[in-house]
């Protein structure tokens, strides 16, 4: 079966998942409306100017229906999506169509052709309860509509728990649903971390980071939806804590306050640069944005990953991070969180917005290093179960239903 997948542009982490879903076996052409990322461009989240140093056009079939366009926006250019998508079908005599999402208008164009021409259809997003906003008349029209959508399509391909629910919510079946997780390419990353770890300790003295001292991460965007206030006051309070005034170093009843490193650009930078110097003086520091490549060494040196976002479907970096063996800390809207943390396991789940919670939950591992450890060890179990080889699965038990529908 011939799998035409629509995606709006080459992105990091699909891209190493396409090809390792085509070297399975899984018959699977890309369509991109733009190629724009694969390129260079102005990130509006970071803020400045990202090129991405991994390869985004290499080693699949692909096309791209308007090279160097602007990311697709709400229904803009709908139409012409349409037109475009009808032209590669043709072209391209695909048995099935698989899109990514329902956010804009090009994967609507492209359900839309899918039914038009009555090819069996695949729906993969990160989609949650959680992400749904509004009054009750609000709630209503949403769920009233996707249930609609979700009528045309053949097989869902969810992406975790809190996602499996949605579509449940909304009249899908669950032999219509199956697991193709939120993953990232886990052996890439647990090799850099490998790699990383002999310069370990040259990297902290770059950063001017004492030998011992606990070093916690934050790595996104530096935007409201991520929350990084709420957890540059949680450790100011852990500074605090650390050190009661008056008494010399050796009276500390708590580790020595940790770093927080931020690894990321945003609009909010010069506003966190000053909440930190009035919060945690001299314990935050601020990397700017930082490219694949280039992560995994702080994931490696860290001792603590912390995602307080008030809005996220998923979080990919909690993947990431959790290649390197570490324990992770996430807020309740974060939605890997349902598949990936287990409280009192590999990390903990806090309150959203709350930073004495925060607080709390970070002091309970970085007060017991091992703890920290083995917290950090089971994350690698966990994310050692959750990647590509899932995803073949789940996207060949898809295709399976798929062709027995077709031939029944």
């Amino acid at each position: 079966m011939h799998v035409a997948y629509f995606l709006t542009h080459p992105i990091q982490y699909q891209v190493p998942l396409i090809r390792h879903l085509r070297a399975g076996g899984v018959d699977l052409e890309v369509v991109y409306a733009t190629d724009i990322t694969a390129r260079g461009y102005q990130d509006a989240g970071f803020g400045t100017q990202v090129t991405w140093d991994v390869p985004l056009l290499e080693g699949y079939p692909h096309r791209v229906l308007f090279p160097g366009a602007p990311l697709p926006s709400g229904l803009k250019n709908y139409r012409q999506y349409r037109v475009a998508i009808s032209a590669a079908l043709d072209a391209m005599k695909a048995d099935a169509v698989w899109v990514h999402g329902w956010g804009n208008g090009y994967p609507l164009a492209a359900l839309r052709e899918a039914r038009r021409r009555k090819l069996p259809l695949l729906m993969r997003g990160e989609t949650h309860l959680d992400c749904l906003h509004g009054g009750f008349l609000r709630h209503m029209t949403h769920r009233l509509v996707l249930s609609m959508l979700f009528r045309g399509v053949s097989q869902f391909l969810t992406v975790g728990t809190a996602n499996r629910e949605f579509y449940r919510c909304h009249g899908v079946p669950n032999e219509r649903i199956h697991l193709v997780p939120y993953a990232v390419d886990n052996a890439f990353f647990q090799q850099r971390c490998r790699e990383a770890a002999p310069t370990r300790e040259k990297l902290r003295a770059e950063l001017g980071i004492e030998p011992g001292r606990p070093v916690i991460l934050f790595c996104g965007k530096l935007i409201d939806v991520k929350d990084p206030a709420t957890l540059i006051r949680s450790v100011g309070k852990l500074v605090t804590e650390c050190k009661p005034p008056g008494l010399p170093n050796s009276a500390m009843s708590a580790p020595c306050p940790p770093v927080l490193l931020m690894a990321g650009d945003g609009e909010l930078k010069r506003k966190l640069e000053m909440l930190a110097k009035e919060a945690a003086p001299g314990r935050v520091k601020f990397l700017g944005f930082r490219n694949q490549t280039e992560l995994p060494a702080f994931y490696d040196l860290c001792d603590l990953f912390v995602l307080p976002s008030v809005f996220e479907p998923w979080g990919l970096v909690v993947n990431e991070v959790m290649n390197a063996a570490k324990p992770v800390i996430v807020s309740g809207k974060v939605g890997a969180g349902h598949d990936l943390v287990k409280p009192g396991v590999n990390g903990d789940i806090f309150r959203t917005g709350d930073v004495d919670d925060l607080h709390t939950k970070m002091s309970t591992l970085l007060h017991n290093p091992d703890l920290c450890v083995s917290a950090g060890a089971q994350s690698l179990q966990i994310i050692n179960h959750w990647g590509f080889a899932e995803n073949l699965a789940g996207m060949k038990q898809a295709i399976h239903s798929l062709q027995h529908t077709v031939h029944a």
